[in-house]
């Protein structure tokens, strides 16, 4: 996460099984959420802060933000696109994608 928000890369590709690592390298608190609506259906829903679901990762915004310097990671076991979006940047376009192939 560089500082101007967005998520570089925007999208990436792993394998099932792998973890990805969001480091924020910006001077500003982000959050790392996923879109319950994509990502797939078998999948565990993840979110900075753990929470259960977007709806509670937006409530509790505060929770989840990972401060700069700090990381935020998640394992992907399950193929398929998860769309994902940082809560106080999204209105500005601060979305990504993994996929998992």
């Amino acid at each position: 996460m560089p500082g101007d928000l967005k998520f570089e890369p925007k999208t990436a590709t792993i394998e099932p099984g792998e973890t990805v690592t969001w480091t924020n390298e910006s001077d500003i608190d982000h959050t790392v959420t996923a879109y319950e609506d994509e990502i797939p259906d078998d999948a565990a829903y993840f979110a900075s802060g753990g929470f259960e679901s977007e709806r509670v990762a937006r409530n509790r915004v505060t929770e989840g933000l990972i401060a700069p310097g700090e990381n935020y990671e998640h394992t992907f076991d399950q193929p398929g696109t998860y769309g994902y979006f940082c809560i106080p940047h999204e209105s500005s376009g601060m979305v990504g994608t993994v996929r998992v192939k």
